[in-house]
């Protein structure tokens, strides 16, 4: 308990101390952070809605490389998953399609960590769908105890979970039946005159609440609504881009978000309880389906979705929030009112779905389910004032010259080592996260580079080209490549080369290229660290840093050295050897460091103490070559 209760402490110092940049996110962080301090007397259960309060801090971890947050998320899991993966209070015969929610949390916890316990864990939830009682037409059911029936929740508690899943594990005949899951909700509970969808469908008609022709729900509920947005949007981050389904699913988002639209108070920029009925007699504005519609509409800009027309909808919504329902929480924080503690239909005592229903239930300060929303919404909001800066330019990474394949969970063989998609040490997900936090898109290229195949790409980063112990046939740079690379930087490309040291670097080769630019890096060792004497790597960046113009200290080992000739010229050195250069040719640029630096393990914040900004050295250099790209 003590040591749980330090780790809280630090965390909520952390949170406390978050940059202005994340203000309104870490606000609400640092309140249920404090409110759930420990996870084992609150709450009790394996629950959907603690699970949407750590998904937004663990996006708040991504946007910041701040790893306090994500202990506070691996903490928590932790309280309900054993060694061998089985999960407290959990009980896969309710077939709950709730309980499925919190499978996202531990499918990033597997691919950070590489820990089995999370994968066995996220294991039983997959069996859970696999037999999860359907309707007729292939419908999940929303619970066991709620027989033929399909809710608007329950799209957002397993499809995400499910979609990720499918594509780690390389269940691929799963995406149809997840767009199957959509596409039933959409055809069984849209509205045709208002667009929106109600909260519930009964295919037996036998519940009370079901319309006996359609077997609809009498009314449309703003947080069931909410849910079924934040799962199209969640989802398609893991869909095959030569899907079918992705473009029915983005159809599908397009109408959502026209409602969603049509309903916003014009006043207040939020949204009602009861969507359709603003004038009626106790309705009220709703904070959690408030922020989970700007989540939604903002992220399905960002990912481009949807029209950038939406974005104004998105910002209006929240700053309605913020004047609505945001207060100051007097032990530090935020509070957020005005939310719906608890809806839903059936059950005992019985839910009949009524106007009068949905205006019956509390309202309250600080529900999970709206504070975990706040929290998703901040982040996408907090990203907008950068969102633009590059806007249009796209980064490509080498994985041609960087060609490591290893088999993964599932057997099939994938590649590894510092690449977009991979979470754990070895991979690039967070310096890719910084380029997409700016607007930049994310691409990679398997072949030889040339002028020709890289004309859409502004900036190329090559890391650790493949040695012999690496690759049994690497592919070296040649002079045929290094002409081509020289020519696309000239006519205004920006390249990247993080090489390595000499130990576990090819140099040979590479210098073929870095020597058209003046560059050649040495065959040498600097900065050795013995186990976690951090020191021995750290370099402190002196004030006005032509490129780490934000950044005080960084931690960098064992790099090479680099010799250099014009046009290149230092950007950092270390006594007399120089680390970090960068040349200009032509219209284009060339930034070199002898050291991958930016994988997960030194951008994370899990394993370097908070003195070392290496995260915040990877937004300046990505706010760099934005400016040398444009």
């Amino acid at each position: 308990m003590q040591k749980t209760n330090a780790l809280f402490i630090t965390i909520l110092a952390l949170a406390l101390s978050a940059a202005v940049a994340h203000a309104q996110s870490a606000a609400m962080a640092t309140t249920m952070m404090r409110k759930w301090k420990d996870s084992a007397s609150s709450p009790p259960n394996w629950t959907y809605d603690h699970g949407v309060v750590l998904e937004g801090i663990a996006g708040l971890w991504q946007n910041t490389g701040d790893a306090r947050y994500f202990s506070y998320v691996q903490q928590s899991m932790d309280h309900y998953i054993d060694d061998q993966g089985n999960i407290r209070t959990y009980k896969a015969q309710d077939y709950n399609i709730d309980n499925v929610k919190n499978g996202t949390l531990l499918l990033l916890l597997y691919r950070v960590t590489g820990h089995e316990k999370y994968k066995k864990a996220a294991d039983h939830l997959r069996e859970q769908l696999r037999t999860q009682p359907r309707t007729n037409d292939g419908g999940f059911w929303h619970k066991q105890r709620y027989p033929y029936q399909m809710w608007l929740d329950g799209l957002y508690m397993g499809e995400p979970f499910y979609a990720e899943y499918a594509a780690l594990f390389h269940e691929d005949t799963a995406f149809n039946d997840i767009t199957r899951q959509f596409v039933l909700m959409e055809k069984h509970s849209r509205d045709d005159r208002t667009g929106l969808l109600y909260h519930g469908w009964d295919e037996s008609r036998q519940q009370q609440w079901a319309d006996k022709t359609t077997g609809r729900s009498p009314n449309f509920w703003d947080r069931a609504m909410g849910w079924y947005g934040m799962a199209l949007v969640d989802v398609l981050d893991h869909f095959p881009a030569d899907h079918k389904g992705r473009d029915t699913l983005i159809a599908i988002l397009n109408r959502y978000a026209a409602a969603v639209k049509k309903y916003q108070d014009p006043v207040s920029g939020c949204w009602y309880q009861v969507m359709d009925k603003a004038k009626e007699k106790g309705n009220y504005l709703e904070a959690s389906g408030s922020c989970m519609f700007v989540y939604a509409l903002e992220k399905g800009v960002r990912k481009g979705y949807l029209p950038l027309t939406y974005r104004a909808v998105a910002q209006k919504g929240f700053a309605g929030i913020q004047k609505q329902f945001v207060k100051p929480a007097e032990a530090g924080g935020v509070n957020l009112e005005g939310v719906c503690s608890v809806a839903g239909l059936g059950g005992n005592p019985y839910r009949d779905g009524s106007y009068a229903y949905y205006l019956s239930e509390k309202v309250v300060t600080n529900d999970p389910k709206g504070a975990g929303a706040y929290i998703m919404a901040a982040n996408e909001m907090e990203m907008l004032p950068a969102l633009n800066t590059g806007k249009g330019l796209r980064v490509t990474l080498d994985q041609y010259f960087n060609n490591e394949w290893r088999k993964d969970a599932a057997g099939q063989m994938q590649r590894w080592h510092y690449v977009w998609n991979e979470k754990d040490n070895n991979g690039y997900s967070l310096f890719g996260h910084v380029f997409n936090r700016y607007g930049v898109a994310l691409d990679t290229l398997s072949v030889a580079p040339t002028t020709a195949n890289l004309q859409h790409s502004n900036i190329y980063v090559i890391v650790d080209p493949d040695t012999q112990k690496e690759t049994a046939k690497p592919n070296y740079m040649t002079a045929q490549d290094a002409e081509q690379l020289y020519n696309w930087v000239k006519a205004g490309g920006v390249l990247v080369i993080m090489e390595n040291d000499s130990a576990n670097a090819e140099l040979q080769h590479i210098n073929l290229l870095t020597e058209r630019f003046g560059i050649h890096f040495n065959e040498d060792s600097r900065n050795h660290v013995q186990g976690r004497q951090f020191e021995q790597g750290a370099l402190q960046i002196p004030a006005g840093h032509p490129i780490f113009a934000h950044t005080k200290k960084v931690y960098i080992k064992e790099l090479s050295s680099m010799t250099l000739k014009s046009p290149a010229t230092a950007v950092y050195k270390d006594g007399d050897h120089v680390l970090m250069s960068v040349a200009k040719v032509g219209k284009g640029a060339v930034f070199a460091v002898g050291d991958p630096w930016f994988y997960n393990e030194y951008l994370d914040g899990r394993k370097l103490p908070p003195e070392y900004e290496n995260y915040q050295a990877a937004t300046d250099l990505v706010n760099w070559l934005i400016k040398q790209a444009k």
